[in-house]
C-alpha cells in the first residue's frame, strides 16, 4: 500500500513538472513577443515611416505591403511620383528580410525639406503619402506570424487645415 501511495504520488509530481515546463513555455513565448507599430512623423520639414518594435523580442519582417487606389506595390517608391534622390527608402523581399531587435525601428520613408520651396514641396509630399496604406506582415522567433497596418491619411492633416485657413481669409 505504501508502494501504491509513492508510486502515485511519483506520478503526479511528474505531471506537475510537465505542466510546469507547459506554463513555462507559454510564458516564455508571451514576454518574447515583438509590439509592432508604424509611427508617422512631419515636423520641421522632417518626414518619415518607421515601423517601431516596442515589443521585448525582435521582429522579423516578411513582406511590406503598400497599398494605393486599389493597387498593391512591394515598395513605397512605387506609389510616389517624387524623385527617389529626395529621400530614403527600404525593400523587404524574399532574400532580403530585415529585423528590428526590441525598441528599436526601421525606417521605411525618410525625406527633409530644406530648401526655399520648401512648405511647398513638403505639401506635395504629404499629398501624395496621404493616399497610401502600409500593411506589415511579420513574425517572431517562435515562427508566430503576425500583422499591423496603418493607412497614411495623418498626413492630410495639414492639407486640410490650409484650404479651411484659405477659405476664411
Amino acid at each position: 500500500m505504501t508502494g501504491d501511495i509513492a508510486v502515485l504520488i511519483s506520478w503526479l509530481a511528474l505531471f506537475a513538472t510537465l505542466y510546469q515546463l507547459y506554463l513555462q513555455r507559454t510564458h516564455n513565448e508571451k514576454s518574447l513577443q515583438p509590439l509592432g507599430q508604424i509611427d508617422l512623423e512631419d515636423r520641421q520639414g522632417h518626414l518619415y515611416i518607421r515601423i517601431t518594435n516596442n515589443g521585448m523580442g525582435p521582429m522579423i519582417i516578411d513582406r511590406l505591403i503598400f497599398r494605393k487606389d486599389g493597387n498593391q506595390y512591394t515598395t513605397i517608391e512605387n506609389c510616389l511620383e517624387l524623385s527617389t534622390r529626395t529621400y530614403t527608402q527600404v525593400g523587404i523581399s524574399e532574400s532580403v528580410r530585415k529585423v528590428i531587435l526590441p525598441h528599436s525601428h526601421l525606417t521605411v520613408f525618410e525625406t527633409r525639406v530644406e530648401d526655399q520651396d520648401a512648405e511647398k514641396e513638403a505639401q506635395q509630399i504629404r499629398q501624395q503619402l496621404s493616399s497610401i496604406a502600409l500593411k506589415v506582415e511579420f513574425r517572431d522567433i517562435y515562427n508566430n506570424k503576425m500583422t499591423i497596418e496603418r493607412d497614411f491619411q495623418w498626413f492630410s492633416r495639414y492639407i486640410q487645415e490650409k484650404v479651411i485657413e484659405q477659405k476664411s481669409t
